[in-house]
């Protein structure tokens, strides 16, 4: 019999999956390097590395900036500058054990009257601005028609431990976010017509018979919009001890209740 001829492999086909998860790679390797460069331009809102503009409206990128400005002390400063706040810078200082704040400022009036100055953080002077504006403004306009002129705040800097309820604090060396002018509590609002709205008084509870009035609704609005520029927010229904005001912190744990 002659013999059978060698056959040859068949020719290896080109791995097309692998091909294109290259391309979209390199693809965004570029894409990426032009945005970082300025050599491809998006639009402000788009761009992830463009400073945070504190008067744009906020977009899905806006707490990314928030954050990354809030964590870099002069970037920080730059941005409270374009708020509008009345403040002047306070020197660094430490008052005891885990108490004392660097990079903060006394905020002497913010777009809304303030009973009393205050000290913060500027992080949270920033945070603060930035809800006051996009949030709690648009929230007032929307249930009442009107805007919010004053805000009744409980303090903001105090060299304490956390306030587990009743009066009662957590053990030793548990500071409140308080120690580092990293938190401020908000009592309520005046609206421009003069109406006051309470914490204490408009909450609406767990267990409230009637449905939620307009004041209820603008408390809960400013609450959730709250949760979009602080990094906790604990309410009323946190526990017995906030029943009466916002407690709004930067830094720490992501808290929304």
């Amino acid at each position: 019999m002659p013999p059978t001829p060698h056959s040859s492999p068949p020719p290896k086909r080109p791995n097309l999956a692998r091909w294109l998860i290259t391309a979209v790679m390199a693809a965004l390797v570029a894409g990426m390097y032009g945005l970082y460069t300025g050599t491809i331009h998006i639009p402000e809102a788009y761009n992830p590395w463009a400073p945070l503009n504190v008067t744009a409206p906020p977009s899905l990128l806006t707490g990314y900036k928030l954050q990354r400005t809030r964590s870099d002390p002069t970037a920080c400063m730059a941005a409270l500058a374009q708020t509008g706040l009345q403040y002047e810078a306070l020197p660094d200082r430490v008052t005891g054990p885990g108490c004392g704040f660097t990079h903060a400022v006394l905020l002497r009036q913010a777009n809304v009257r303030l009973g009393s100055a205050i000290s913060l953080s500027c992080p949270m002077a920033l945070s603060l601005a930035m809800w006051e504006r996009h949030a709690l403004q648009p929230a007032a306009l929307a249930r009442f028609g009107e805007p919010v002129v004053a805000l009744q705040h409980l303090g903001s800097y105090a060299c304490r431990n956390i306030n587990t309820g009743e009066g009662a604090t957590s053990n030793a060396g548990t500071r409140s976010r308080h120690s580092t002018a990293d938190a401020l509590d908000i009592a309520g609002f005046t609206l421009t017509s003069g109406r006051r709205i309470t914490l204490l008084k408009n909450w609406h509870r767990e267990g409230d018979t009637s449905p939620p009035d307009a004041a209820a609704l603008l408390l809960t609005d400013a609450q959730q919009g709250a949760c979009r520029f602080f990094n906790g927010v604990l309410s009323p229904d946190y526990n017995a001890a906030h029943r009466d005001h916002f407690h709004l912190e930067t830094g720490g744990y992501s808290m929304c209740r």
